[in-house]
């Protein structure tokens, strides 16, 4: 039985849900040759854990989300002098460890560009299901985590072989998160990003 079509009042804003599949009893290898088939195009974003496969296609509403925040990263970074650079969706994996990833934004921070992996790792939660993507980036030593859920960036940071959470970020000390997604409303990010500097101006 088709769904009712679903009823929306003119100028009503009605969020896009991600299109997410969960394969389940795949080998390493089969993983491997799924990224290769994909090649260098940035959907379906694909992780692996343990044999379970999630291939996801984000939605208007995540990209919109998971850019911003990295916009507002970035412009921190430079109202406060710190060496960030970004790297996207980097497929993080290690056949050793049964983990394989790929961050909606990722970073390294400071001087040393080379290192991996990244310090900073950003995960937008918008819909629900899908392989512990947590355990996915322990196993691969990222320093720390943040996934936005619901309007909050939850943090995670390396402690030892687990992750502990936080109220702050520990490789952005003094970034105000509560103020950083409260910009996410905006209707433009030239706005979010001007309204954030000025925040931060003394």
């Amino acid at each position: 039985m088709s769904a009712a079509p679903q009823r929306v009042s003119p100028g009503e804003y009605v969020p896009t849900a991600d299109q997410r599949v969960v394969l389940h009893r795949v080998p390493w290898t089969h993983y491997e040759a799924q990224l290769a088939l994909r090649g260098d195009v940035s959907s379906p974003r694909i992780s692996y854990l343990d044999g379970s496969m999630e291939l996801m296609s984000p939605s208007k509403d995540h990209e919109r989300v998971k850019s911003y925040i990295g916009r507002l990263i970035e412009a921190f970074a430079v109202e406060r002098s710190i060496d960030l650079s970004p790297s996207g969706s980097w497929t993080l994996k290690a056949a050793a460890k049964q983990a394989g990833v790929e961050p909606d934004e990722c970073y390294l921070i400071g001087p040393d560009q080379t290192r991996e992996p990244p310090d900073l790792a950003i995960e937008v939660v918008w819909t629900s299901g899908g392989i512990d993507k947590l355990e996915a980036y322990r196993r691969l030593s990222v320093k720390e985590v943040w996934f936005w859920k619901d309007g909050t960036l939850h943090v995670y940071v390396h402690d030892g072989d687990a992750y502990t959470r936080q109220e702050q970020s520990a490789v952005l000390p003094g970034l105000d998160l509560p103020l950083l997604c409260s910009l996410l409303e905006r209707p433009t990010v030239t706005q979010a990003i001007k309204a954030l500097r000025a925040a931060l101006t003394p």
